[in-house]
């Protein structure tokens, strides 16, 4: 792709951003700021966490989200007795007694991981490596995975009989925790509508995964001022109980804060943000539309805080 700068490139961005948005809104209602997340993780080279209740059409953005980018698409739903060689991929003898790789469903642009915490730990931490690394490791051997790639997992808060929480090392490999609260009364009256008559939309692909990468390195070249810089980093620092810099806040209600993982993501969530918004640079407004989805995932709360039923966005917003 050649833009004549650099700002050229970022409008063509934010052009894009508003077609894709169009274009899912075709087939998803209601989950406007949802996609939004989505869409920041996707650009900033993120994977998604999306807790929500049976029903709320997290399978089905993900499947528009992948039609739209016109990415090879993979889902794979988390059972007990799923293995990592079910995900990775597994080596097998062909007909001239060589041994050859058979790639797994991992080898693909975006994933759809479909409640991940229904699968033992050994299955999630090969998914892990593959989030953090992009890459796999099977039978000794390193198997670079194609960019882009982009995990959206899936998890039913209600449900938690026979279910393996995801360790905090692996929840922090998501940029995103994002809830998905039940639709408004009038999207909820249009989905009844349309999803019960012979109403159908297949969204069309609206960009390429050459085109995404492009942007996702440009986002990178995003120039940041050192206060919005600081403000991002004191934000994470804040979380922290016993620290210097530690909010009020977090010394009374937090065992645990965020890293400087959770740092790496504000910036750079911020400066996704401001470009799709037609900003060249993210402001504090920035860091914090998207600072509850980062941090959610990232502080743990105390006892004191769960005797006095203070919930994690509830402290999020005393330390915004």
């Amino acid at each position: 792709m050649e833009f004549k700068n650099d700002v050229a490139a970022l409008d063509a961005l934010r052009e894009k951003h508003k077609e894709l948005k169009n274009e899912i809104k075709k087939v998803i209602y209601g989950q406007d700021e949802v996609i939004d997340q989505v869409l920041v993780s996707l650009f900033s080279r993120g994977h998604v966490l999306l807790i929500g209740v049976p029903g709320l059409a997290k399978t089905l953005l993900v499947t528009t989200i992948a039609k739209i980018l016109g990415l090879k698409y993979n889902r794979i739903q988390f059972t007990p007795d799923l293995m990592p060689s079910d995900i990775i991929g597994t080596e097998i003898l062909d007909n001239e007694r060589n041994f050859k790789f058979v790639q797994g469903p991992l080898f693909a642009n975006i994933i759809l991981a479909d409640e991940i915490n229904r699968t033992p730990p050994k299955t999630q931490s090969a998914l892990l490596e593959a989030m953090q690394e992009r890459a796999v490791t099977a039978a000794g051997q390193r198997f670079e995975l194609e960019s882009p790639f982009f995990v959206l997992a899936t998890q039913n808060p209600i449900e938690q009989e026979g279910t393996y929480p995801l360790p905090e090392a692996q929840l922090d490999r998501f940029m995103f925790s994002v809830w998905l609260d039940y639709p408004k009364y009038e999207d909820e009256l249009t989905i009844v509508k349309n999803t019960t008559s012979m109403y159908e939309v297949e969204p069309k692909a609206i960009i390429t995964g050459k085109e995404i990468t492009f942007f996702q390195n440009m986002i990178r070249k995003v120039p940041v001022n050192d206060n919005v810089l600081q403000y991002a980093v004191s934000l994470a620092a804040k979380t922290r109980p016993g620290g210097e810099n530690a909010a009020e806040v977090a010394n009374q209600y937090l065992k645990w804060g965020a890293g400087p993982r959770a740092s790496q993501y504000l910036v750079l969530g911020a400066k996704t943000h401001a470009a799709l918004n037609g900003k060249y640079s993210p402001d504090i407004e920035d860091v914090k539309a998207i600072a509850p989805s980062i941090l959610r995932h990232r502080i743990i709360k105390n006892y004191k805080a769960e005797a006095e039923n203070k919930s994690i966005d509830d402290i999020i917003e005393k330390l915004l």
